[in-house]
């Protein structure tokens, strides 16, 4: 009896000892479970936070001339930089840039690289952010014609809903530089090797293309963190838009996406061309070329919104003696619907879900046809009633005349009758219901 006793104690001893032990490791221990939606540092993954879509062919109509002397695109750089100015949509810990001479021109050399965070407007940078930035561990390097390159990350705290200035010297002559034509943000071009100046000296050239810069990743700890690729055109592009100011409606939904707490890792990068088709080249390679280049490749991708299809009905529904349009009036709402289809169906091959946008009113466009508009309308019946999206958004409706509903709404028009001014972009990017990013 007294040998139970003993044991028993002995056993109750033992237990409140490991038990004793077990709260110590726990009470020093860190926590190794994360409330929903907080960053979990030990699985980090690359997100795109920003790109610019690279326009590889010129327009073949005279707008294409216009756009060119409205950004003041060099013809080439020779011994200076460009210091280039990126709005972000996600922030991250990490940073790594890419590089693209698409074009296909003759190899450009890159000098030096560096980034930072801007400090203000204008081409000032905060000094004590500012990194070198390598490519497989090289400051000076080549990029061949047709080659995207990957920088090495970068520690750099990025900040969601901020700039970063990327600055490139370009010692050699570069002949016509791989560019996304209206990037609708001020660059600053300076001579000789300026990169990592606080503030580009004077004087300055200043141009609102990108040059060769394609994309920016940011390394993010939000374990549902994603990036949604806008797709489209002009009007995605942001082309009536105020110049800095961030209100192309990709920008504003990004915004948004970051002002709902319970939505937080949500990029939205834009990829529209202003020009661009959805069937045939012309401004840019087609929507069906470019689509593994500008979706596919982007870095956690896991939603497209499609708004194009306007420029193909414009431009091949009507012929104008003032202008030499590519053909003829060919074009069905099936062969846009088909190109759709394609786009769907590739998107879900590789996991990314879709959501269609309706195309907008363009009544009094001086390129506008009564063939067109039926071509338009027949097609966002399409979008609305298929069922082949994932989800839809209407920016038709949010955008036509109440009392007039082939033409735009008074306040949302900057006077070409078709692209949407910054309020109407506003009510574009209010038009989503956010829920469905989480599904």
């Amino acid at each position: 009896m007294q040998r139970q006793t003993i044991r028993k104690w002995s056993n109750e001893f033992h237990y409140q000892q490991a038990l004793v032990c077990t709260l110590i490791f726990l009470a020093l221990c860190p926590q190794v479970t994360y409330a929903q939606g907080l960053p979990d540092s030990s699985n980090e993954s690359w997100v795109t936070t920003w790109t610019a879509a690279q326009q590889l062919l010129v327009a073949p109509f005279p707008v294409g001339e216009k756009d060119r002397e409205r950004a003041k695109l060099p013809d080439t750089l020779h011994d200076q930089t460009i210091r280039m100015i990126v709005h972000t949509s996600i922030g991250g810990k990490s940073v790594r840039i890419h590089l693209s001479n698409a074009i296909g021109a003759p190899p450009v050399t890159v000098g030096s690289i560096h980034i930072a965070n801007r400090d203000g407007q204008g081409s000032e940078i905060v000094a004590s952010s500012d990194h070198t930035v390598t490519f497989s561990g090289k400051r000076s390097f080549s990029i061949q014609p047709g080659v995207v390159l990957d920088s090495d990350p970068i520690d750099l705290d990025v900040r969601p809903e901020a700039d970063l200035a990327v600055s490139l010297f370009l010692p050699q002559d570069t002949g016509a530089p791989t560019n996304h034509l209206l990037g609708f943000h001020t660059a600053f071009i300076s001579k000789g090797d300026t990169t990592s100046q606080a503030v580009l000296a004077e004087p300055v050239q200043t141009t609102s293309s990108y040059l060769w810069l394609a994309g920016v990743d940011v390394s993010t700890a939000y374990p549902k963190s994603f990036s949604v690729v806008a797709l489209g055109d002009s009007i995605t592009d942001g082309y009536a838009t105020t110049l800095d100011a961030n209100h192309a409606w990709p920008a504003l939904l990004a915004k948004r996406l970051a002002s709902v707490g319970s939505q937080p890792g949500i990029a939205v990068v834009n990829q529209g061309i202003s020009g661009n088709q959805v069937l045939r080249d012309g401004a840019g390679i087609s929507a069906l070329a470019r689509f593994d280049r500008d979706v596919l490749s982007q870095a956690g991708v896991k939603w497209m919104i499609l708004l194009e299809g306007i420029n193909d009905i414009n431009l091949h529904t009507r012929i104008s003696p003032e202008v030499p349009l590519p053909t003829s009036d060919d074009l069905t709402s099936d062969d846009l619907i088909g190109a759709y289809v394609q786009l769907i169906e590739r998107a879900h091959t590789h996991g990314i879900k879709v959501i269609g946008a309706t195309l907008t009113p363009e009544e009094g466009v001086w390129i506008a046809s009564k063939k067109g508009e039926e071509i338009r309308q027949a097609v966002n019946k399409w979008i609305r009633t298929s069922g082949r999206f994932d989800a839809i958004v209407d920016f038709d409706a949010v955008i036509r005349d109440p009392n007039h509903l082939t033409k735009m709404r008074t306040e949302f028009d900057p006077g070409d009758h078709i692209h949407p001014n910054d309020e109407g972009n506003q009510v574009m990017a209010n038009a989503f219901d956010l829920s469905v990013f989480r599904k």
